[in-house]
C-alpha cells in the first residue's frame, strides 16, 4: 500500500473564490549598501562614550574615564572602516550619489570625536569634566540627528520607495 502524500491537503493556487492568490511581497532588487551598519556601530559606541561620561562627572571613579576614552578610541576605528567600506560601495557601483547632509553631519560628528579623543588623553577629572562631557554631548546630538536621517551616507542604486536614505 502506498504512503498518503503529505501535499494532499495543501491548498491550490486558486483559493475557495477562484481568484489567484496573491505571491507574497517581494524585497528590493537594490544591493545593500556595506557602510551602513558600520556607522550606526560607531554612532552607538560614541553616544555609550557620553554615557559614561556623564557616570564618571557623577562618580568620579577613574574607571568611567577610561572606557569612555575606550569607547571613543573604538568608534572612530570602527568610523575608518565605515569610510573605507563608503569608498567600496562607490567603486562596485552599489551607492549613487553621497547623501550631503548626513555626510556632513557624521564628517562633522567624526572631526569632533577626534578632538574628544585628545581631550579624554588627558588625566584625571580634567579628561572629561568639562571639555570632554560637553564633545561627548554635542556628538551625542549630532548622532541622534544622523539616525533620524536613516545613517546612510550615499542613496543606493534601484533605491526601493520607503526605505529611508
Amino acid at each position: 500500500m502506498l504512503a498518503p502524500n503529505r501535499f494532499d491537503n495543501l491548498v491550490s493556487p486558486v483559493d475557495l473564490q477562484g481568484q489567484q492568490i496573491r505571491s507574497p511581497i517581494s524585497h528590493s532588487s537594490a544591493p545593500a549598501l556595506l557602510h551602513r551598519g558600520f556607522i550606526v556601530a560607531g554612532g552607538v559606541l560614541l553616544i555609550a562614550a557620553f554615557g559614561t561620561d556623564c557616570a564618571y562627572y557623577s562618580t568620579g571613579l577613574w574607571q568611567w574615564s577610561n572606557f569612555s576614552a575606550w569607547l571613543i578610541t573604538a568608534a572612530l576605528i570602527v568610523t575608518l572602516v565605515a569610510v573605507l567600506l563608503l569608498l567600496i560601495d562607490f567603486v562596485t557601483g552599489r551607492a549613487g550619489r553621497i547623501n550631503t547632509a548626513s555626510f556632513i553631519l557624521v564628517a562633522a560628528d567624526a572631526a569632533l570625536s577626534l578632538v574628544n579623543a585628545f581631550v579624554h588623553s588627558r588625566d584625571a577629572w580634567t579628561s572629561v569634566v568639562p571639555q570632554g562631557i560637553l564633545l561627548s554631548g554635542a556628538s551625542t546630538i549630532l548622532l541622534v540627528i544622523a539616525g533620524a536621517r536613516g545613517w546612510s551616507l550615499a542613496i543606493s542604486r534601484g533605491r526601493a520607495s520607503g526605505d529611508r536614505s
